[in-house]
């Protein structure tokens, strides 16, 4: 189905690239303050399936359709930019769904729809994303192998991966929440978690 030698190197390599601090990581980190980690676990779900249709789309070669009528793609990209800004500043206002009141708690109920969706679109519209895939990928594949099974391992290895160190990431992002909510700094932890929203958004925009 696969070959183990080739398998053996791609846990590794993959898992130092997740580990890295990115858009997804700084998003998970960012939602782990303010909402804490077991409503951050929808938004990792939307991760996790955009990074699977990544991988698989750059293997069978749709990624170069993407490259031929880029202006679909940068429109994608534009509109996943202006939804993560217009987060962040609300956040940093303290207001909007994700921002915590000065209680400690949301200020509105938000969605899980709404977080799986932010997920996937920040998964899809990252271009750094697709340029990995499509040039990682192909030297674990053994061509003498069935390709079809070799991708699903593959991927399977690389969702594992992500929901590790995103659920590392947001675990992180709630502790430093707690921290700051237990000395009444609601107001500071909605900036921060803001700020960091505003620069996945200003990420997504400039790459």
């Amino acid at each position: 189905m696969i070959d183990l030698t080739l398998l053996a190197i791609f846990i590794p390599t993959f898992f130092m690239v997740s580990i890295t601090p990115g858009m997804c990581m700084t998003l998970a980190m960012s939602l782990g303050m303010s909402i804490g980690v077991r409503k951050t676990m929808w938004m990792m779900w939307g991760e996790l399936l955009g990074v699977a249709a990544v991988a698989i789309t750059a293997v069978i070669g749709v990624s170069a359709v993407m490259l031929q009528y880029p202006i679909l793609f940068n429109v994608l990209k534009a509109l996943g930019a202006l939804y993560l800004l217009w987060i962040g500043i609300n956040m940093w206002r303290s207001k909007g769904k994700l921002a915590l009141s000065d209680t400690g708690s949301e200020s509105a109920f938000v969605s899980k729809r709404a977080l799986f969706n932010q997920g996937f679109i920040t998964a899809i519209a990252n271009p750094k994303g697709w340029a990995f895939m499509v040039s990682l990928l192909p030297p674990f594949i053994n061509p003498e192998l069935p390709v079809a099974s070799q991708l699903v391992i593959l991927v399977l290895v690389i969702a594992c991966s992500e929901f590790i160190c995103m659920t590392l990431y947001a675990t992180g992002g709630k502790t430093i929440g707690k921290a700051l909510t237990q000395k009444d700094n609601v107001k500071k932890l909605n900036k921060i978690s803001g700020s960091l929203m505003i620069a996945v958004a200003v990420w997504l925009a400039l790459s």
